[in-house]
Formats: structure tokens, sequence, C-alpha cells
């Protein structure tokens, strides 16, 4: 049992390392995805060097036994937490996702840090994502959603094993570990990485810094949290506003702790903090200003946020959570996910800004 101090103070470190690193270096997946269409890989190879670093550390981690946690005065080692492989829900709901995302004009972690920034339309984001994960879970969508993970919609590999890149096809993880990480790296090594950044971090620097963060999320959500969860933004936002409003997070009794009265997973901590280091680095930089957008601008990233939400839940996870955390396990479920999350973003993309400029250019 750890002590509540560390609970504490460990989750917030890691919401505010990640804040701090998301806002000094730009990084946002919604962007990496985005502008791969308009032939920019510059924030692709960010998010391409953060996956190779959470790939390798976390498995690295994983394999020595570093990952779990105390009980009774004894370390237990435990194993990376990776996600079932539901076809229709990983899907659908990446899909969704995808499309959301660029509505709302950032992913799960951006809009947190941008709240920290002052924009307040973000702050719309952040609830329209809230609100979008609550109607699907417990709301009118429920019953879609309970159908897309139902048990004979799962596919496990044998019995109850989850479906992973090496084990579908029987070989050492660790080869597929490098047949993923040296193409990535060489495409890494392309960007030409190491120059400096006029203002704020590189982004080589930032894409590093992401993954050491994942990878130490692995760790310390495993030690201190209950489970090697790692980085994610759809349960905890979920947790930590259920906690705010109703005094509990819904999370398991082995994840959570009650401070002052209402139950917080350790998960929902680092939510609180992300947008805290992103108001900090936003303010070192000069770059903190309180902005009103326009109520059209209001209403869309809202409703971005909310189909956010919606496909989030259904797919089991967002871009931090399938795209870094959940690609970083090998999880067939995560990689299928992703590849939709790609593909929603790129069609939402196309008929909110590439279309346009056609028809302009008619």
């Amino acid at each position: 049992m750890v002590s509540t101090a560390m609970f504490v103070l460990s989750g917030l470190l890691i919401g505010l390392m990640f804040g701090w690193a998301l806002q000094r270096g730009r990084f946002c997946v919604n962007s990496a995805f985005r502008e791969i269409l308009f032939q920019d890989y510059t924030m692709f190879r960010a998010y391409a060097l953060a996956v190779v670093v959470a790939i390798i550390g976390a498995n690295l981690f994983e394999d020595m036994g570093w990952l779990g946690t105390m009980d009774n005065g004894t370390f237990v080692a435990g194993s990376l937490y990776r996600q079932a492989f539901v076809p229709w829900a990983n899907v659908i709901g990446g899909y969704i996702f995808g499309m959301g995302i660029v509505l709302a004009g950032g992913c799960g972690s951006g809009i947190l840090y941008r709240v920290g920034e002052g924009n307040l339309a973000y702050v719309l984001a952040v609830c329209g994502f809230f609100f979008g994960i609550v109607i699907t879970k417990f709301g009118f969508l429920k019953p879609v959603y309970e159908w897309m993970i139902a048990p004979e919609r799962v596919i496990w590999l044998g019995e109850d094993t989850v479906p992973t890149l090496y084990n579908i096809v029987g070989v050492n993880k660790w080869i597929v570990v490098a047949v993923i990480s040296a193409p990535l790296l060489y495409f890494v090594y392309q960007g030409k990485p190491f120059k400096k950044a006029k203002k704020g971090y590189a982004w080589w620097m930032v894409g590093a810094m992401v993954g050491v963060i994942a990878v130490l999320a692995f760790w310390a959500s495993a030690y201190y949290g209950g489970r090697a969860r790692g980085l994610s933004f759809t349960g905890p936002v979920r947790e930590f506003f259920l906690a705010v409003f109703f005094g509990d997070s819904k999370a398991p009794a082995s994840e959570s702790l009650s401070l002052l009265g209402i139950t917080f997973s350790w998960s929902s901590l680092y939510v609180l903090a992300v947008p805290i280091g992103g108001f900090l680095s936003a303010k070192l930089l000069q770059e903190f200003k309180l902005k009103v957008s326009p109520p059209d601008e209001m209403v869309k990233v809202m409703l971005g946020g909310f189909m956010m939400g919606i496909g989030a839940q259904i797919g089991g996870g967002c871009n931090i959570g399938h795209s870094l955390t959940g690609v970083a396990t090998l999880a067939v479920s995560s990689w299928v996910a992703n590849l939709f999350i790609i593909l929603g973003n790129w069609t939402m993309v196309y008929f909110l800004l590439i279309k346009p400029m056609q028809d302009m250019d008619v």
C-alpha cells in the first residue's frame, strides 16, 4: 500500500511534466496526423520518436520486472495493461474520434494543455469530451456501446489472451519491436533532428520527452495507481469529473484513494495537472493569454469534443490511450484503433479544409 502523499504527488507530477512538454513543443497528435496531408511531416516525426521510445521503454520495463506494486511490504511484479481486441468498437470508435479531434482543433491531451494557455474554447472542448463519454457509457448511447463491446464480439487469442502483434505471429516480441522501431527511427533521422528551436522545444526533443514520460507513467501507474495503465485521457477524464461532481471516480478501489471525502483515481490526478503544466510553460514563454473565440468557433470546438468523447468511449481510448500508450504495448486493438483514428482525421480534414480550398480554386 502506497502513502496518500506519494499517490497524489506522483499523479500530479506526471501530469505537470506532460502538460509542460506538450505546450513547450506544441505537441498534438491531431496536428501530427493532419499535417501529413499537407506534406509537413515535422510533428509526425515527433510522434514517431515518442512511439519508438515508449515501445522500447515500456516493454523493457515489463521484461525487467519493474512494473508492479507493493503488497504487504513485498514488491509484486506485473505486466503492461493491454486492451482486448473488439473490432467493431475499435474501428467505429477510432474513426469517430479521429473526426472529432479535427473539429475540436486538438486531441485528448491537446485540448487539456491548451486550457492552460488561456483559450476558453478548449474548456468547452473538454466539457464536450466528458459529456460524450458519459452519454456513451451511462446515457442514451449505452445500448449501442454495450452491443459493440459485448463478450461475443471480443476476439481473444486462445481462451483469454489479448492479441498482440507478436503473439498472433508467434515470434519474440523484441523482433516486432525492432521491425517497427528501425523504419520509424530512419524516418525520424530524415527530419534532421538535433537542431535547436527558436522558442520552446524542438520537435525531436518534445518527441523524446513525450516517449519518456509515457514510460514513466507506465511505471508510476503500476506502482502508485494499482495497474500499469500508463497515460490515457478517456477513462481518466471521466473519473476526474465524476469525482468532482459526485465525489466518486467510479474507478476500481485498487486504483483509488479518498481525499477530503472524495474518491479520486490515480489517473484522474494527472488530468488535473496537465493544464497546470501547460499554464506554467505558457507563462514562462509569455504565451499565456485569455482568449474568447467567436460563438461559431465555440460551438464547433464543443461539438468536436463531444464526438471525441463518443468515439473514445466506444473505441476504448483516445489518441494517447491508443496512439501512444496502446501501440507501445503492441496490442492489436490499439494498432487498429490508431489506424482508424488517422483515417477519421483525414476524412474530416478533407471535408473541413481541403475540399473548401479546392472549391475556391474552381
